[in-house]
C-alpha cells in the first residue's frame, strides 16, 4: 500500500514552531527539547539571537539573550545535542513580548524562507564535525554583535547572519548556511572597519 502524503512529506518547520507557540507547553528553552529533539540548540539560538536581528531599539536586553546564545552555541561545539543550561535560565518563560510579537513574526519569515528553501547539502549539515564548526562560527557572530557600539545598528548584520545559519541547519539547506555566513561575517566586518575609522579619529585629535 503506497503511503499517505502526510506520512512521506515532513512537517514544516514553521508548523511545528508555531503549534509550540499556541500550545498550552510552558514557553521556554528547556521545552524546546521535548518538541524539537535534536534540532532544539538551532532553535534555540534562532530564536535567542533573532531580536537582535532586528533594527529596532530593545534596552539592552539583547545582550543577556546574546550572552545565553553563545553558552548554547558552544554546546553545539563540544558536541551536545540537547540544551544544558541552569535550571533558572532553562525553566525561564521567554516572556509575552517574545511569544506575543518576536515569535510570531518568527513563524512568518520562517514560512517565507520555507518557500525557497529546499535540501542542499544537507548530508554535511548532518556531520557532528561540521556542526561543530558552525557552532564556533555562531559563538564568533553571537560575541561580534554583542561588542557592537550600541546604538550603531551593527549588530543587525552578526546577529542576522547568525539566526539565516540557524536556519540553514534546520531546513537542512547549506546555501542558506553559506549565504547567511557572508552576511554574518560582513557585519563583523563592518564593526571592525568602524572601530579602527574611530581610533584613527581621536589619535589624529591627540596626536
Amino acid at each position: 500500500m503506497a503511503e499517505s502524503n502526510d506520512e512521506a512529506t515532513p512537517t514544516p518547520f514553521s508548523r511545528e514552531l508555531g503549534d509550540w507557540l499556541g500550545s498550552n507547553e510552558p514557553k521556554t528553552l528547556a521545552g524546546l527539547g521535548g518538541v524539537f529533539g535534536e534540532r532544539a540548540i538551532a532553535v534555540a539560538v534562532l530564536l535567542l539571537m533573532f531580536p537582535a536581528a532586528l533594527p529596532l531599539p530593545t534596552g539592552g536586553v539583547t545582550h543577556v539573550l546574546e550572552i545565553i546564545a553563545i553558552i548554547v552555541a558552544a554546546e553545539m561545539v563540544i558536541g551536545l545535542t540537547t540544551i544544558w543550561l541552569p535550571v533558572r535560565w532553562r525553566n525561564r518563560e521567554l516572556g509575552g513580548s517574545m511569544t506575543g510579537k518576536a515569535l510570531p513574526f518568527v513563524v512568518r519569515r520562517v514560512t517565507w524562507a520555507e518557500r525557497y528553501s529546499k535540501p542542499r547539502g544537507s548530508i554535511l549539515l548532518r556531520q557532528r564535525w561540521f556542526n561543530r564548526i558552525l557552532g564556533a562560527g555562531l559563538i564568533g557572530l553571537a560575541v561580534g554583535a554583542l561588542l557592537a557600539p550600541p546604538f550603531s545598528g551593527l549588530d543587525t548584520l552578526p546577529a542576522l547572519g547568525a539566526v539565516g545559519i540557524t536556519l540553514g541547519i534546520i531546513l537542512g539547506d547549506l546555501l542558506v548556511v553559506g549565504v547567511s555566513a557572508l552576511i554574518g561575517v560582513s557585519g563583523i566586518v563592518a564593526t571592525l572597519l568602524l572601530g579602527a575609522a574611530v581610533i584613527d579619529f581621536f589619535r589624529s585629535i591627540f596626536s
